[in-house]
């Protein structure tokens, strides 16, 4: 197999929510990065919209990479189909090795999990520890008040504007992801301003 185009990681729930759309954001998701000659990156689940974003791509011809610690392998069903499956013994490996992996960061409607890789590799690249592009699938206003809040603590100036430029976010995948995957290609200055 022909090496991916790009490797994108991939952060979303291990159920699957309340409403359609966010399956269908998945799958959308999953066929875009397949039919781009890419590769997901992701936590190594088959149950909710893991599952579903692994399934369309591997269905779209693109790779699957999952990384999945050894307590989860049962609690979230490991996806056996991956083109890899790393299991490994602890989230911070987990985590580690995703981020490792991937050219660019999305991630779509999730829980805790999901927004704590989430902050964690957007706090890795506010202080240079990586420069590559991060997103937010804001689908169906699912974000909104966390990004509220967000822009609440700029005006507390416990944050800068900057920081917040570091997030791409957009209501629409098809439009998000090929930002992204252009974003990972060009080589672009770390952020310098104080912290």
């Amino acid at each position: 197999m022909a090496e991916p185009a790009f490797s994108l990681c991939v952060y979303c729930g291990s159920k699957e929510g309340d409403q359609p759309e966010f399956a269908a954001s998945a799958v959308q998701v999953g066929q875009w990065i397949g039919q781009h000659g890419g590769q997901l990156v992701y936590g190594g689940g088959r149950n909710g919209l893991m599952g579903i974003v692994a399934n369309a791509t591997l269905a779209a011809g693109g790779r699957v990479v999952g990384v999945i610690p050894r307590a989860l392998v049962e609690k979230e069903w490991a996806h056996t189909e991956c083109t890899e499956l790393h299991i490994v013994e602890t989230m911070h490996e987990r985590k580690q090795l995703m981020a490792e992996r991937a050219d660019a960061f999305l991630a779509l409607p999730g829980g805790i999990g999901t927004f704590e890789e989430f902050y964690e590799v957007w706090t890795w690249r506010q202080l240079g520890y990586h420069n590559k592009p991060i997103g937010l699938l804001n689908l169906n206003g699912y974000y909104d008040t966390m990004l509220s809040f967000l822009n609440s603590v700029v005006t507390h100036e416990f944050m800068g504007s900057w920081q917040m430029d570091l997030i791409q976010t957009h209501s629409d995948a098809k439009q998000l992801l090929p930002n992204l995957v252009q974003a990972a290609a060009l080589p672009t200055p770390f952020q310098s301003e104080s912290i």
